[in-house]
């Protein structure tokens, strides 16, 4: 069947991502390949004692591989109390919705271990949504000695497929990841290291804030070069993709370095940290991307965004530049890949998490029907 004879379908993705600002919700119409209209996106923030609950679960590895059923309850719901919010403000009707890829809240990603864990109870969401849930999409490529992560490279393919390439998707969400796309059709995808995570953490710990707004502090301060440096010793740059990164991974070393600086100082060090490991991934493209499409919150830091430029000397632009909306461009790809895991399709490459073959996953939970 060609492209155009294939059936559309719409479906709602959703996601909370590393940084735990907020649960993303975005419509997509797609037949889960070539074809893809995107549709509305927002956020709804977590309520305040879910967002601390779960950073206190996060900073604790040990908790976080245990027992959560309250927890996972109660992220679950506020998922689902999104797509309500998002159904109702958008006029959306259920009944049009096929299926809804519901992500959950990573709180531990431990590939080396395979080990990862997405808090989200799908049979739950479905029964609650009336609406067929996808969820549990990293597991069967972690257990089949993948990475589990990025997952976003297929729907990064497909938002990026009428561009020149080499082409490079980059997104800044609590850890940074990227998409290379080749001129022969490559796709190579994997976490670049820290992107707002460390920022964050930094000014709520020393200012009580959740982030430095328009990299305000960054801009006033000095990175320390040795710093930056030290950090860039970290193991992980040298090896060679896929890879990923747990959100976590540079923090205590980061958390040690920057203590005795002064709160402009340790945000622009951190900042330059951001850029070079940035910078690195690029060692690792077959050949310099001629521009990179920035997605997740650090696009809208514009003092992040005007070195990022400066250090990688070309086109860096944010992802609405092609028409997308860089907000919500994950939640709409778990409902890209809620398709495709309904289908058989592939989710992940060999190039993109390391797994011996294309990988199919998720779980796949019917909306009860009836009383």
């Amino acid at each position: 069947m060609s492209d155009r004879g294939r059936k559309l379908a719409t479906a709602i993705g959703a996601i909370s991502g590393t940084s735990m600002d907020g649960i993303d919700v975005a419509l997509i119409r797609s037949d889960g390949e070539a074809r893809l209209e995107a549709g509305p996106g927002a956020t709804y923030p977590y309520p305040t004692e879910i967002a601390a609950a779960l950073r206190a679960v996060v900073a604790d590895p040990a908790r976080a591989a245990g027992p959560l059923v309250e927890l996972e309850a109660a992220v679950t719901d506020s998922h689902v109390a999104a797509i309500e919010r998002f159904l109702g403000e958008f006029a959306i009707d259920r009944r049009e919705v096929e299926i809804v890829g519901l992500h959950g809240q990573t709180v531990l990603h431990r590939p080396e271990e395979r080990f990862t864990r997405q808090l989200c109870d799908g049979a739950r969401a479905a029964a609650a949504l009336a609406i067929d849930v996808v969820n549990d999409f990293r597991s069967a490529d972690v257990a089949a000695c993948g990475e589990g992560a990025p997952l976003a490279p297929l729907y990064h393919a497909a938002m990026c497929a009428g561009l020149d390439k080499p082409a490079a998707v980059l997104n800044l969400g609590g850890v940074g990841n990227v998409t290379y796309l080749g001129r022969a059709g490559e796709i190579v995808a994997f976490d670049t290291g820290p992107a707002n995570a460390l920022i964050d953490d930094f000014v709520l710990r020393r200012l009580g804030q959740p982030y430095d707004e328009d990299g305000r502090m960054a801009a006033a301060g000095l990175a320390d070069a040795r710093i930056v440096a030290a950090l860039m010793r970290d193991p992980y740059f040298d090896r060679s993709p896929p890879k990923s990164l747990d959100r976590n991974h540079f923090h205590a070393a980061a958390t040690r370095a920057v203590e005795s600086l002064a709160d402009a100082d340790g945000a622009a060090t951190l900042l330059a940290f951001t850029i070079e490991a940035t910078a690195a991934a690029a060692r690792h493209f077959a050949g310099a991307p001629t521009r990179w499409l920035v997605c997740g919150g650090g696009r809208r830091n514009s003092e992040l965004m005007k070195n990022l430029a400066a250090r990688l000397a070309t086109h860096v632009e944010p992802i609405e530049a092609i028409g997308f909306d860089g907000d919500v461009i994950e939640a709409q790809c778990f409902g890209y890949l809620a398709l495709r895991s309904r289908a058989g399709l592939p989710i992940s490459l060999p190039t993109t998490t390391g797994a011996p073959r294309p990988m199919t996953g998720g779980r796949l939970w019917p909306a009860r029907v009836g009383p």
